[in-house]
This record gives C-alpha cells, structure tokens and sequence, in this order.
C-alpha cells in the first residue's frame, strides 16, 4: 500500500467527500460508561440511553476499519477533576438542578469525575495501546485539550465523528473543528442523541445549506469507500 490513500464516499451528503487516509482523523466522542451504560450521569438524568448503546456496533466497525487503514485514531471523555475547579459553577448548578450533579456518588463513582469507572470507555470501544485519549471539561473536544496540536502535528485536515450526543457534544466538536478549517464527515449511524428528534435536526444542521458545517454518511457507506479504496490502492 503506497502511503497516499485517497477515499472518496459516493454517498455522503449533501454531495461526496472526499479525504486522504493518513490526513484524516476519526475522533470518537464521549463513549463512556456516565452516558452509555446504565446507572450513568446521562440515565440519572432521566434520559433513555438505549440511543447511545445502539450505536457501539456502528463505532466498533468504523474504529476496526480506522485501526487496520492506519488512520489516527482518537477518544474523548467528558469529565472534571475531582476536587471540580474547572467545572464552571453555572454548569454544576444546572446539573443539580436536573437531578445528578456532577460530583455526586453514583453507581459507577463519582458522576463524571476523571478517573471514575463512569467516565470511563465502554468496553467494547476501549482504546487500544498509543491511541490518544482526550479528557475534555466541556461540550466541544478543542477547548481546554491538547486536540489542535496534536492534529496539527499530525497533518490532519479532514475529520470523521462518531459518539455521543449528536446535538450537544458531537455538534460542539463540529463547530470547533469547522471554524478552524477542517473538513468534518458526522457518521449518520455512529452518532446518537438520547431523543431521536435530536439526533435528526443536528444531523441535518450539518449538511443543510450546501454542508453548511460539513457532510454526513451512513456507516456502511464509509466502510465500503475505505475498504474499496484500500483494494484499487494494494492492486
């Protein structure tokens, strides 16, 4: 395989997109045990979390397919420290306000405390050895984190999002990434909300207006462009 792998995905919307493997970056938001397992910080907040579970075989797939193509593969976790100096006080009272404040014990420790099982990944997307972990204190994976540099020594231009939730963490993310030019492909299937009417109007958010903050795809649809790529690429 030469080191220049271009993909090119047909059915992506609203029109194809197109990236370089080893310039692009799949970032994996927010896949952890306090929103995608039960007794978490999103469930105590009263929110159906099945959504999220229902996207871990959709994410697998995707980072199996990042892993064996070489691309840079990278997680977040949303999470504050534990005596929660960088959690500001307006969104501690609002969480507590909801019924879970952040801090508080919960089944899985601390609710989103760095370094509790909760904030943790979930098994079955757990990072692999070298794979780079973002602990982020936010909603967007670029304020207060290492991720611009690590892009930018990287040569990444192009993005693929997966995880969760679509409207609030994933879009966060997206807008970040947008205005500091690059080029962002949300995965349809690999994204989630706990309420589907969310998940749908941030999806189209996305590529309204002629991909207005980027473009959006069916896992399947990018699995096969990368898989199709590699083959013409290794004959």
């Amino acid at each position: 395989m030469s080191e220049v792998v271009h993909v090119n995905v047909g059915e992506a919307r609203p029109y194809s997109f197109s990236f370089e493997l080893h310039h692009t970056a799949l970032i994996i938001i927010d896949m952890q045990n306090d929103f995608c397992s039960p007794g978490g910080f999103g469930e105590l907040l009263g929110n159906d979390i099945e959504p999220a579970r229902a996207i871990i075989p959709a994410v697998s797939s995707i980072l199996g397919a990042a892993r064996d193509s070489g691309m840079l593969v990278l997680h977040t976790r949303e999470g504050h420290l534990p005596d929660l100096s960088d959690c500001p006080p307006a969104k501690l009272e609002r969480s507590k306000k909801q019924g879970a404040g952040i801090g508080d014990p919960g089944p899985m420790g601390r609710l989103l405390i760095r370094g509790e099982p909760g904030q943790d990944i979930v098994p079955e997307l757990y990072p692999a050895e070298g794979e780079v972990v973002i602990d982020k204190p936010g909603k967007g994976a670029f304020y207060a984190t290492e991720l611009e540099a690590i892009l930018q020594l990287n040569g990444i231009e192009s993005l693929i999002l997966c995880g969760v939730t679509t409207h609030v963490c994933v879009h966060t993310t997206l807008r970040e990434a947008n205005d500091r030019g690059y080029r962002c492909l949300v995965v349809e299937d690999a994204t989630a909300a706990f309420d589907e009417r969310d998940h749908e109007a941030a999806l189209h958010m996305v590529r309204q207006q002629g991909g207005i903050f980027g473009w959006t795809v069916p896992s399947e649809s990018l699995l096969s462009s990368i898989a199709d790529s590699l083959k013409n690429n290794a004959g």
